[in-house]
Order: structure tokens, then sequence, then C-alpha cells
């Protein structure tokens, strides 16, 4: 009775392994193989992944089925594809400044040039604390009131822009103006933001 052993198999095995290495040729059209194969996987794989769900900002078409007469007795279907549009987004209207929006703007302000020798970030921001949002508040512990270069607001606030949600305030100061954004959030009115006007 013959004893069986794995020589036979490991060979075919090390034939198939090593053909690509053979050549350049060989390994030209393994690696080519190779390309097809994924590019045909890639291809086949959406249409079972199942992720069907459209972004909340684009419309999509309803699939829809069409069948083809072939012959006597015989038909196919086939579906058309799902066509995927965004749309943009229409800018808010313009609306009327807020009289709310530009009092917390002048105080924010106020606040804002408020930094004499000795106060320390966590004074200064809590200053700053009743007129600007959370999110904001965090940006504004890394500035160092040291480093702010107004001492006093020297006019009244004015909106350059305005919708019914937001309102980009322009105020003077002894350093120059202030551009501030003033958004409505559910605690009211709360600064987001603030540049220095060039």
């Amino acid at each position: 009775m013959p004893i069986r052993t794995h020589r036979g198999r490991a060979a075919v095995y090390r034939r198939l392994w090593g053909w690509p290495l053979r050549s350049p040729r060989h390994l030209v059209v393994a690696v080519l193989g190779f390309a097809v194969l994924a590019t045909g996987v890639g291809l086949v794989l959406p249409e079972y992944s199942g992720s069907d769900t459209p972004a909340p900002t684009t419309v999509v078409a309803p699939s829809t089925k069409v069948t083809i007469s072939i012959g006597p007795g015989a038909s196919a279907e086939r579906r058309t594809p799902r066509v995927t549009t965004s749309l943009p987004q229409a800018a808010p209207p313009p609306a009327a400044p807020a009289p709310e929006a530009l009092t917390v703007a002048e105080n924010w302000a106020k606040g804002w040039v408020n930094h004499p020798a000795g106060m320390t970030t966590e004074q200064w921001l809590e200053q700053l604390r009743p007129y600007t949002t959370e999110e904001y508040l965090t940006v504004m512990g890394t500035v160092d009131p040291a480093n702010v270069p107004a001492t006093k607001v020297t006019g009244r606030a004015t909106a350059l822009e305005a919708t019914a949600s937001s309102v980009q305030v322009t105020l003077p100061t002894d350093a120059g103006d202030l551009q501030i954004l003033v958004i409505a959030s559910p605690s009211g009115w709360r600064v987001a933001g603030y540049t220095k006007a060039s």
C-alpha cells in the first residue's frame, strides 16, 4: 500500500505561486489579472451592499423596471440606474437685525476690552460668559487677555448683515473695528465669533 505524502500537492502550490516570478511577462499578466479581478469585485459589491439610503440633501429618482421584448414568449427585465443629484441649499433670507443681538454684541465687546493688568484669563472669560456661546467660550479660553489691543469701545454696534437667526455686527474700538457674529441660540442671542476688521 503506497504512503501518501503532501510532497506532490506542495509542488503544485509552489508552481502556482512561483509562476508570476518566472519572467517579467508573467508578472505583468498576474498583476493585470489581479487588477481586473479587484475591479470586478468592486463593481459587483455595491449592488449587494444594501446602502441605498440617500444623503439628507440629495434627490433620488425612483428605480423603474423596463420590460424588453426579445422574441415570441420571451422577455427580460432590466433596471434603470438611480440618479442622485445634490441640490444647493438656499441662503437664509435677509431680515431686520434684532435689537437684542446688537445689545449682546455691545455688552460682549465691553467685556472683551476690559482686561486691566493682573486679570486672569478665567476672570476675563467670566465677564464674556453671559454673552458667548459655550462652544466659542472654549475657543476664547486660548486667548491671553493681555494680547487684546483695545481698551475701550468707542461707538455703537451697527448691523452689516442680518437674518432671522444671525447678525453680523461691526463695532468701533480704540484699536480698530471689530466684526462680531451674533447667533440665535436656545439661551438667546450669543456671540459665536469675531474678527478684527482690516
